[in-house]
């Protein structure tokens, strides 16, 4: 399956046109950001469509991943499943106008499905963009934006920490088949008086993200949980049904959101899929949430 695995990454090519202080001190300023970010204030959360989500802490609305193109805009991934329907699946449950208010933008990896020509072409060049790596940024930069921030450890805008967490974006033999899938990185933020959310972003589960919950004990987990598939490849680069749950069993004080569904052709797991799975297994729906395109939360 060796030419599904190069078309696949020419696919992904197309979008990639495309972010110390000493030990002790940080561990101190984590544990009291884990200690004071709780119960006094709401965070808004937001599903726009695919992986494309939006934030707002204290009044300062992120917005991660955007994919803004029309329905049908780009052919679908090849060498990856379904890959005759074209992406996205479904339009934008609002107007572009309407997703691009935000005070910064935050991408996680410049797949296309993540970062596209739409989303380049719309956003406002000088809006804060924080990227994952230099390569992203340098790439970002020749879009034309001019304010490119390097997420390598931890940041702070306007009063909200912004804290980078690790991934894989699929096994070892996925990664070793289709080197780009790698890097990609999760985001934890944090506010004094704010919950803690982590966006996991693209990523397996694994012993980063397992240590990223048990680091930051966030009050909201994000996950993308559409179980996306190559040919040739067992298993899926991103999330599933049963990685929902352990991050369900692993912290029982968390809300659990799954994402990144119903709108990319190797997306193998539906939201009506994960819903019957959260009900099937007992999950307390309270604490599970699957949302529709443009529906939000506040936490």
């Amino acid at each position: 399956m060796k030419t599904a695995h190069v078309l696949f990454s020419a696919a992904l090519m197309t979008g990639f046109c495309s972010l110390s202080a000493q030990a002790a001190t940080e561990a101190t300023a984590q544990a009291t950001m884990q200690s004071t970010a709780r119960t006094t204030q709401h965070v808004t959360f937001q599903q726009i469509r695919n992986a494309t989500i939006k934030l707002t802490y204290a009044g300062t609305t992120f917005l991660i991943d955007p994919m803004l193109a029309k329905r049908g805009a780009y052919p679908g991934f090849a060498g990856s499943y379904r890959s005759e329907l074209r992406n996205p699946l479904v339009e934008l449950p609002m107007p572009v106008a309407d997703v691009i208010k935000a005070d910064a933008v935050i991408v996680t990896h410049t797949h296309l499905d993540h970062w596209d020509e739409a989303a380049k072409k719309t956003l406002p060049k000088t809006v804060p963009l924080i990227a994952q790596d230099d390569t992203d940024a340098q790439a970002i930069r020749k879009d034309g934006f001019k304010d490119v921030r390097v997420l390598r450890d931890t940041i702070e805008l306007k009063g909200t920490r912004i804290s980078r967490a690790e991934g894989q974006h699929g096994s070892a033999e996925a990664i070793h088949a289709v080197p780009m899938l790698n890097p990609v990185m999760g985001i934890v933020f944090q506010r004094p008086g704010y919950r803690t959310v982590y966006v996991a972003g693209d990523t397996i589960w694994n012993g980063q993200v397992e240590a990223a919950i048990k680091q930051f004990q966030p009050d909201v987990i994000i996950l993308n949980t559409g179980y996306a598939r190559i040919k040739g490849l067992d298993g899926s680069i991103i999330m599933g049904k049963a990685d929902l749950q352990r991050a369900y069993e692993l912290a029982p004080k968390a809300t659990i959101i799954g994402s990144h569904m119903d709108a990319v052709n190797h997306g193998m797991q539906t939201r009506a899929e994960l819903r019957a799975f959260i009900h099937a297994t007992g999950m307390d729906f309270s604490r599970v949430l699957v949302p529709d395109d443009g529906q939000s939360y506040q936490f």
